[in-house]
């Protein structure tokens, strides 16, 4: 099967392709920083509030969903041009949210139906932003620089999930409003910054639109928006992406809780989590920074079935693990190994999508990944309840292997037919 056109950046001067880059990584970093400041204490200040665990989760839950229902839509206009008004729009309007949410806050009495108000808005603005995003870097690099900027937007990603955690809970600690002011900083930092991107951030028109779709009604508008769902049905490896997205990533979530459990069980507290954490986040953004000169030697198909064998070990070795030193070990090794084959998924994903549907393209893969994470909790949950956190975590290692075997003989195929990648 032959491929559809690749995605290739529009010519530009290299000190603006370098610009913009930059750009584009300050506002998704501060960004993701930001968001991490004012995730973590959000739940806190709830329970602050006499807010009960399960008005907490149901917030937490409504959120994921409008974030993951938002997304494929919010693609549309991005992919048919508007990628920048949306995504600075959105920054605007998420700022303005945590904005409120910090004069509420800073007021000293925080009406619920607000905070819950202003918390759904800034998720579906966040969810917009990111799916529009999802076309970037493809419109602001040229091909053989996309492995080395998708590389750095991840390390810059998990470094945020390293410091994000401690700003917030120190400047909680100072003020309950600072890291909600925090946040509506970052993203006005992130509005800025996408505003000053030269690069035109808009694909033509006709490309990647359905034939005889312009304006045409209802029906018209939900051929656009399932455009990128039906490029995944008839492009092998977006299928075999979208697969192995969706896994990894459930049983990645799964493999943590089944280790919060786990640690529970063994009588340890908060401190030898956070060793995990701190352990499998600084391993997550060295892999991300060591992704491109790894996978740049070899093909999507081959990180792909490499990566995948080789966290089947440190997967079946958290089952007898006990000391938090153990699971952090473990689970920061796993950490380590997916930015590899992430980065040049990721890369090859870019390569394959034509530019008019990388945003819609980049939302279905997203909103299924997604859906398998935020499901991976309640099922981890509920086997460590009836089989044990050991035998869990060794499911875990068996579905992984799974996953490796149907990856080894799947690549090949779906990689061979596809488009040359670069040197």
């Amino acid at each position: 099967m032959t491929g559809p056109a690749p995605a290739v950046a529009p010519a530009a001067p290299l000190p603006q392709v370098r610009r913009d880059v930059r750009l584009f990584w300050c506002a998704g970093t501060c960004d993701a920083l930001g968001s991490q400041t004012s995730g973590l204490v959000l739940p806190l200040l709830l329970l602050t509030l006499g807010r009960s665990p399960a008005e907490v989760g149901a917030l937490a839950g409504l959120s994921a969903v409008a974030t993951l229902l938002l997304g494929p839509f919010a693609a549309v206009p991005a992919d048919r041009g508007a990628r920048k008004r949306l995504m600075v729009g959105s920054a605007l309007v998420s700022a303005a949210a945590m904005t409120g949410v910090t004069v509420a806050v800073a007021a000293g009495r925080v009406p619920l139906a607000v905070l819950i108000a202003a918390v759904l808005v800034e998720r579906c603005a966040t969810s917009c932003y990111e799916a529009a995003a999802l076309g970037t870097v493809a419109l602001v690099c040229p091909p053989e620089e996309h492995r080395r900027v998708l590389s750095r937007l991840q390390a810059g990603e998990r470094g945020a999930l390293v410091l994000g955690p401690a700003l917030g809970g120190l400047l909680f600690h100072a003020e309950r409003w600072l890291p909600f002011l925090a946040d509506a900083l970052s993203y006005a930092v992130a509005a800025g910054c996408i505003s000053a991107i030269r690069s035109p951030l808009a694909a033509h028109r006709t490309e990647g639109a359905p034939d005889g779709a312009a304006h045409r009604g209802r029906r018209s508008r939900l051929a656009e928006a399932g455009a990128g769902l039906a490029l995944v049905r008839r492009e092998p490896f977006l299928r075999l992406a979208l697969v192995w997205i969706a896994a990894v990533n459930a049983l990645l979530v799964a493999l943590y809780y089944t280790t919060v459990f786990a640690l529970q069980n063994h009588g340890r507290g908060a401190a030898p989590l956070g060793l995990v954490l701190a352990l499998a986040g600084a391993a997550g953004l060295a892999g991300a920074l060591a992704a491109p000169r790894i996978a740049g030697r070899r093909s999507a198909g081959r990180a792909l079935v490499a990566v995948s064998w080789l966290m089947v070990p440190p997967a079946a070795a958290l089952a007898a693990a006990r000391d938090a030193w153990h699971f952090g070990l473990l689970f920061g090794l796993l950490c380590l190994l997916t930015p590899v084959a992430t980065v040049a998924l990721q890369a090859r994903i870019i390569q394959v999508v034509p530019l008019g549907l990388q945003a819609r393209t980049g939302t279905v893969l997203a909103t299924v990944s997604g859906a398998a994470a935020a499901a991976a909790p309640a099922l981890a949950g509920l086997s460590a309840d009836r089989f044990g956190a050991a035998a869990t975590l060794t499911g875990c290692a068996v579905l992984l292997a799974g996953l490796a075997l149907y990856t080894a003989c799947v690549a090949p195929a779906r990689t061979r037919g596809a488009l040359p990648e670069p040197a």
